[in-house]
């Protein structure tokens, strides 16, 4: 499925979360795909360079700096877009944030603020496209998920929650709009520990420094996975085999997960370097603005991080995977037909 501006102009992409990290390279790819971009962050530093990047691309940029937790003002936002570059074609929700923290040393306004941005965020991001997106009766909506979406980890218990809440609220959405008969495409892709800037922002309790749980990725696989499920009808979109593990490994043994996460899921979260306590985190404003520079879409892991994952291929090559082995169950079948006629 190929979301077209059918005003004969460039189409347009709107992405949450657009200053850095996986948010970032979502940015660079749709730029290479030939969009505009409305681009929608707290960080001023970040949208600025993103734009720059935007523009070098050749492509038109829209900054809007933006809270997502403001449903008036993402709608206002989404309005602006469409004023100034045209029907958007494609919203990605995107923005997030965290704490890292046992929950018995969480706060009320953290589990608050965290569900306001990283599951509210994605409704109120969503409503905005739908009023837009509906009555052309194309679009296309990315919702970038998590395999903590499906199987939750220690020390991250705000988070899952809300990725869990995006799966129930993106379900219930995708029946109406079958209902509906209608073509706006609804689709969430799921994403393995991915190497962003996050985890030099993010609020944590944890006494060293935090970290993707291995086997980590670059954000331009997240990137690449994005683009795809924008432009093919897929349901949902799993990136890489480590998501596919957490995911099964919850619908098929979710016990045996509980305890082997309670022996890992604390050391595996945190380097060997103690944190910097006095770091700042971007939980109540943006670490970017304020002359904390541009941060891009890369964290500190890139010796540890791979720009590949097989199982991304192999999504995208589901068709062709498909039709291989329709061909082949027809050989077969007709082999073992010829044999039988071959034995009488």
């Amino acid at each position: 499925m190929e979301p077209v501006n059918r005003s004969g102009k460039r189409p347009v992409v709107v992405i949450t979360g657009a200053s850095a990290g996986i948010g970032r390279a979502a940015v660079r790819r749709f730029v290479r795909g030939g969009y505009d971009v409305g681009l929608i962050a707290r960080g001023e530093s970040g949208l600025s360079a993103a734009a720059d990047e935007v523009r070098r691309g050749g492509g038109t940029a829209l900054t809007l700096p933006c809270d997502v937790s403001d449903a008036s003002a993402l709608d206002s936002a989404a309005e602006q877009v469409e004023m100034e570059l045209g029907p958007i074609d494609v919203w990605v929700n995107n923005a997030m944030s965290s704490v890292f923290s046992p929950v018995d040393q969480m706060k009320p306004e953290e589990y608050k603020r965290v569900t306001e941005v990283t599951y509210l965020g994605y409704v109120y991001g969503t409503l905005s496209a739908l009023k837009r997106m509906k009555p052309r009766d194309r679009g296309a909506i990315v919702q970038v998920g998590s395999a903590l979406a499906y199987r939750s980890i220690p020390l991250q218990s705000a988070y899952c929650a809300a990725k869990h809440a995006i799966v129930g609220f993106t379900d219930s959405l995708r029946c109406e709009l079958i209902h509906d008969k209608s073509n706006v495409h609804l689709t969430a892709v799921h994403m393995p520990a991915v190497n962003t800037p996050q985890f030099d922002w993010v609020k944590s309790r944890l006494p060293n420094r935090a970290q993707p749980v291995p086997p980590i990725f670059q954000p331009e696989v997240a990137a690449e996975a994005i683009f795809f499920a924008a432009h093919h009808r897929r349901r949902e979109l799993w990136v890489a085999r480590s998501a596919v593990l957490s995911i099964l490994a919850q619908k098929l043994v979710p016990g045996l997960a509980d305890h082997y996460l309670a022996a890992n899921g604390y050391k595996a979260q945190q380097t060997d370097q103690p944190k910097d306590v006095d770091r700042p985190h971007n939980l109540w404003s943006p670490v970017d603005s304020n002359g904390g520079g541009d941060f891009g879409a890369h964290g500190a892991f890139d010796d540890q991080a791979s720009d590949r994952s097989p199982m991304l291929a192999v999504s995208e090559s589901r068709k062709t995977l498909q039709r291989i082995a329709s061909i082949g169950l027809g050989l077969a079948v007709g082999t073992w037909a010829a044999g039988r006629v071959m034995n009488r």
